[in-house]
């Protein structure tokens, strides 16, 4: 008969699995225990549930498992059916389902009664996953070993190997996935409740990183290409209403980019990820940066009846903020002020040599002004006999009063347009210095959690 089979009916026949397997019950089963990872399935933020697969092992004294191997032809390991002998009721405390574990049927047993139980687990257990850091976050979540019934004085629980060598052990972890594996940390503990007994109790935490490329690529660039457009967009003319449309675009281009993302975010019902406030107070931004281009576009807008600037607005915008502003063309508003008030006094004089010349034959402006209309006009008067001269300067001085009144109102309109300048050029100077913070606050922010 082979030496297998005498030596697993010889173990077998009269062994009893449903006892802890010590022949004095004083004694402590120790059970040493260690675990490898895998592989990161899947991390579920909104349901708090991290699913891995881990590679776990077991290593326990049986005391009835014992032989002597020069009687089984120096037979010194063999493999029994798991559900034959006595095994430790070890269990996650994190579990929430059931993975689809494959099921190992058999343990190792060596002469000295050493038992050893290895096999795959795919775990599915609660953690709790801090998203704020999304992208860039790091998760630490742990897995606490612990007999569900027995007391530390039947079963304690130690580690199989020296916890720096469980702590960087990559060896068979798959690290081709968007999760990786920083390191496992290991704690023993006794856990007590209110006055019972303790119990054993062996922690691994599993620390993994995002990988941040992806979502770099496809959230954070576009979101920062649409606010550099939105910036390049203040060089467009503030007189002309293209402004408006150009944001009024980008808006809505940045509505339906975050409605194609908010699938991409994580989400729970305890937190906001930074990144999901990047992208509102991006939102704000341009609308923010519309409003000015409204407002701005308003106070440019030519009308009939616009009033003058006011003195104590042309002080402030039109001579102190060029200067501080650094405006390189602010020579233009000192001359567009003189030949303001250069067509003023033209206007006075015409005023006062239509007083002084009522017949206007030696008015030169006035030649200028009616051109080759008064000849014509007088040769007329001439052959009918009745001279028309009176009637013919007062049409005269009504258009010149009129085109007199068109010139000043296109002269406030350009006033007003250079102070629609210069306020535009001071709101975009401070939008830009507020994207340029919020933008330094933000990388310098992820920069320090990618490298912690």
């Amino acid at each position: 008969k082979p030496a297998l089979h005498r030596l697993s009916h010889y173990l077998l026949s009269h062994y009893q699995k449903g006892t802890r397997p010590v022949r004095d019950w004083r004694t402590t089963t120790n059970v040493a225990i260690d675990l490898m990872v895998y592989a990161i399935l899947s991390v579920d933020e909104k349901n708090q549930v991290l699913t891995t697969y881990i590679w776990y092992r077991q290593h326990w004294t049986d005391e009835f498992l014992q032989w002597d191997p020069a009687r089984f032809d120096n037979l010194t390991q063999i493999s029994l059916p798991a559900e034959s002998i006595w095994v430790p009721d070890i269990l996650i405390n994190e579990f929430v389902d059931v993975g689809k574990s494959p099921h190992v049927p058999y343990v190792y047993v060596g002469h000295h009664g050493e038992v050893q139980n290895l096999k795959p687990i795919q775990v599915m257990t609660a953690c709790s996953l801090d998203i704020y850091n999304f992208p860039f976050d790091v998760q630490n979540c742990s897995l606490t070993f612990t007999s569900w019934l027995h007391h530390i004085r039947d079963i304690n629980l130690s580690l199989w190997r020296q916890p720096e060598l469980v702590k960087f052990d990559r060896s068979v972890f798959m690290n081709q996935g968007e999760w990786e594996l920083l390191y496992v940390l290991s704690h023993f503990q006794e856990f007590r409740v209110k006055s019972s007994d303790s119990y054993a109790e062996m922690k691994f935490y599993i620390v993994i990183r995002r990988r941040p490329l992806f979502y770099t690529v496809s959230l954070l660039l576009p979101s920062i290409f649409l606010m550099v457009m939105d910036i390049v967009g203040f060089y467009l003319p503030p007189n002309s209403g293209e402004r408006v449309s150009f944001k009024i675009t980008l808006l809505l281009g940045y509505s339906v980019f975050l409605i194609i993302v908010s699938d991409t975010l994580p989400a729970t019902a305890i937190g906001t990820p930074l990144i999901g406030i990047y992208f509102v107070v991006c939102m704000a931004l341009l609308v923010i940066s519309l409003t000015e281009t409204i407002l701005i576009v308003r106070l440019v807008h030519k009308q009939d009846l616009q009033p003058h600037v006011p003195d104590w607005v042309k002080r402030l915008v039109l001579e102190r903020a060029p200067i501080l502003l650094c405006i390189r063309d602010r020579k233009k508003f000192s001359q567009s002020r003189t030949q303001s008030s250069d067509i003023s006094r033209q206007a006075e004089n015409h005023d006062s040599t239509a007083k002084l010349n009522p017949c206007g034959c030696e008015d030169p402006r006035e030649r200028d002004v009616v051109g080759g209309v008064r000849p014509a006009v007088a040769l007329a008067g001439q052959a009918e006999g009745s001279p028309p001269l009176p009637g013919v300067l007062r049409e005269v001085t009504a258009i010149r009063q009129l085109l007199e009144k068109r010139e000043e109102f296109r002269d406030v309109a350009r006033e007003w347009l250079q102070v629609g300048y210069v306020l535009d050029v001071l709101l975009f100077r401070a939008y830009l210095a507020a994207v340029l913070a919020y933008s330094l606050t933000l990388g310098t922010l992820w920069s320090v959690w990618r490298d912690a």
